[in-house]
């Protein structure tokens, strides 16, 4: 893709950063509008787009940087070192992310009087080990290094074993303890073959203490996963020929369309479903991440409107910074941070949407309002960076 074809990539990244923050900080989980929260198991929503659509921004980008890295004259192993650093940097930043900020505060569950160590040894001891910048280290690491050799027809050859392997294991193998296979039990997430693995392997302590007996970010689905990597690999490998844009912008849309289609399909037999990332989701949404991306590049490449993307462009040359920085900051303000009132302590964060949202707006509105505002602090922090073209890359 050359090189001022960048601009849909950055935009269409920022976009997807800008609703990372949108759907992840509400002024109060109980109030939320529809389409910004999750589905709560099988279908999906507007917020269960973000996530695979960023996946598979990261499959386009991988394609440029190892094309480039390899016209510079990189070899293969050279390229299979950088992708692995990059893959293992990702996922330190993450887990350190979880650990953040390295000791449990408020009440220790059996301790009465707990000291400062053994806050931090709770800590270490439930600390998460799978969570959204592991699962995009991974997949990132898979893809890279299954696409550094070979033809395009197997790398399709490889996404096309990922998936149905996937199906495979997570419908047609019975699930230990349950005394079943797993098709009949995919209503159930914590019976899930999945769900078996990651208490097996990884250990209920360290799974997401939102579900306890699973990972949405689990082992086994990281598998699938690198097939939406894969697929931003095959638009990437597409938008870069030298084809006229027309045609290029064409068959994106074709194909995007084509992969949604047969996603939303395969989900009446396989559901659509984020947490489990079947096969049938990594379709739907890879599909309409082309689509997106592909109307990005229309919109700026094809028809030269770019004043509405600046903001997101802001967004989109510095996702890491955004990501870990407002994950750090909602760490803070939604639980450790505190102010005194007059029916308690309260966190930061609950405070401020009562005070000046929740005040005098209804509470869904009042819900987004704040969540709008957050990603308005992240732009105003971010663009100082941007003028002065200061981006993290890792």
């Amino acid at each position: 893709m050359p090189a001022h074809r960048l601009l849909s990539l950055d935009a269409f990244r920022g976009a997807t950063v800008a609703g990372m923050l949108l759907v992840n900080n509400p002024g109060t989980w109980a109030a939320i509008h529809p389409p910004l929260a999750h589905a709560e198991w099988h279908g999906w929503t507007p917020t269960d787009l973000v996530f695979p659509f960023f996946l598979f921004i990261v499959g386009v980008t991988t394609h440029l940087s190892l094309s480039a890295r390899r016209a510079r004259g990189d070899d293969d192993a050279t390229l299979a070192r950088q992708v692995l650093r990059r893959g293992a940097t990702i996922v330190a930043i993450g887990l350190a992310l979880n650990a953040f900020p390295f000791f449990q505060w408020g009440d220790l569950p059996g301790l009465s009087d707990a000291s400062f160590a053994d806050r931090i040894l709770w800590r270490a001891s439930h600390l998460r080990f799978l969570g959204v910048l592991q699962r995009i280290g991974l997949a990132y690491v898979i893809a890279g290094l299954l696409t550094l050799r070979g033809s395009l027809t197997a790398h399709v050859g490889i996404a096309v074993a990922l998936l149905y392997g996937y199906w495979a294991a997570m419908t047609l193998l019975p699930v230990p303890g349950q005394h079943a296979v797993g098709a009949t039990l995919l209503d159930r997430p914590e019976a899930t073959l999945g769900a078996w693995l990651d208490r097996a392997v990884i250990g209920p302590a360290h799974l997401y203490a939102g579900t306890k007996t699973y990972d949405p970010e689990g082992l086994l689905s990281t598998l699938p996963a690198s097939a939406t990597v894969l697929l931003g690999i095959f638009a990437g490998r597409w938008l870069g020929t030298d084809r006229p844009l027309d045609e290029r912008l064409l068959g994106l849309f074709g194909a995007g369309a084509l992969a949604a289609a047969l996603g939303q399909a395969w989900g009446w037999s396989f559901p659509v479903n984020k947490n489990l990332w079947t096969s049938s989701y990594v379709l739907l949404t890879g599909g309409l991440a082309a689509l997106a991306l592909a109307t990005t590049a229309w919109c700026t490449d094809r028809l030269g409107m770019t004043r509405w993307t600046r903001p997101f462009v802001i967004f989109g040359t510095n996702p890491i910074v955004a990501f870990v920085g407002s994950g750090l900051m909602a760490r803070l303000v939604y639980s450790i941070l505190t102010v005194e009132t007059a029916d308690g302590r309260l966190a930061l964060q609950a405070w401020t949407y009562r005070t000046a949202f929740a005040s005098w707006l209804p509470p869904r509105d009042a819900s987004l309002a704040f969540a709008l505002s957050f990603v308005a602090l992240w732009l105003l922090l971010l663009t100082p960076l941007h003028r002065r073209g200061w981006f993290l890359k890792v």
